[in-house]
């Protein structure tokens, strides 16, 4: 589980995060949603220890984040996996190679053992023959497998993903939402996530988020947010929704 509290984060004198508080629990899939600016990527870097928090905590499993040891973080990030927006593959790295790398950053395994677990997930996400392909070899969607291949590789508890559809047209959205929602049931781990593509998104979604100007207005079931959202978030929700009337 993860325990966010009252985190507080600013840039140049500016706080983007305004003292954000929520509970992640253990194999759920958890939704950041929110306008451009409302702070969505910095919380999730916050989890993934990229950014330091000004102000607050985060736990995981009950120990606090900027109490952990260096070798501690160390460990922890080994248990955590990342899907960035783009899917952020080595240009220069094959699919193979660029699965391979969080084990050989993180692990002292030697190459074989790492490549025998790169063709495991290789295969679980369907990516097979792409192994000697590079990045721009590949499709969009297959860009999104290898990104999450390479989140897999190290068995993560906790799984960020980062806007994992951009750029993809509504089919490939729809796959890659199934895949999510098929290895999280497979694997267990957690799922957080950012993502614009709502209310499609929901469909696999256990909680919701919703960040507007660096704190959260909403945190609970999606289904209740859709069926009566703030004027300021039902445009963002259905664009067919009007944002001067109340939804019904």
């Amino acid at each position: 589980m993860i325990e966010v509290k009252n985190i507080i984060k600013s840039f140049d004198g500016i706080e983007v995060l305004k003292g954000i508080s929520s509970v992640f629990e253990k194999g759920k899939t958890n939704l950041i949603i929110g306008q451009s600016g409302s702070g969505k990527t910095v919380f999730l870097k916050c989890l993934l220890g990229l950014f330091e928090a000004d102000n607050g905590n985060i736990l995981f499993e009950g120990k606090g984040l900027e109490k952990m040891s260096v070798k501690e973080r160390s460990v922890l990030r080994q248990e955590m996996g990342m899907v960035f927006q783009g899917s952020a593959l080595f240009d220069s790295m094959t699919v193979e190679e660029n699965i391979m790398f969080p084990m050989q950053m993180f692990t002292k395994k030697d190459d074989d053992e790492i490549r025998e677990r790169a063709n495991l997930v290789i295969k679980r996400v369907n990516l097979i023959n792409a192994n000697s392909k590079y990045p721009d070899e590949i499709s969009g969607g297959m860009k999104k497998r290898a990104a999450l291949a390479r989140a897999l590789i190290t068995k993560p508890e906790i799984i960020l993903f980062d806007e994992p559809t951009t750029g993809l047209d509504p089919e490939r959205k729809f796959s890659v939402f199934e895949m999510i929602r098929n290895y999280r049931q497979q694997f267990g781990f957690t799922v957080v996530m950012v993502s614009h593509d709502v209310p499609e998104v929901f469909g696999i979604t256990d909680q919701v988020a919703w960040l507007d100007e660096g704190k959260i207005r909403y945190w609970g079931p999606p289904n209740d947010l859709l069926e009566s959202p703030p004027i300021k978030l039902a445009g963002f929700l259905n664009p067919k929704l009007s944002t001067d009337e109340p939804a019904a």
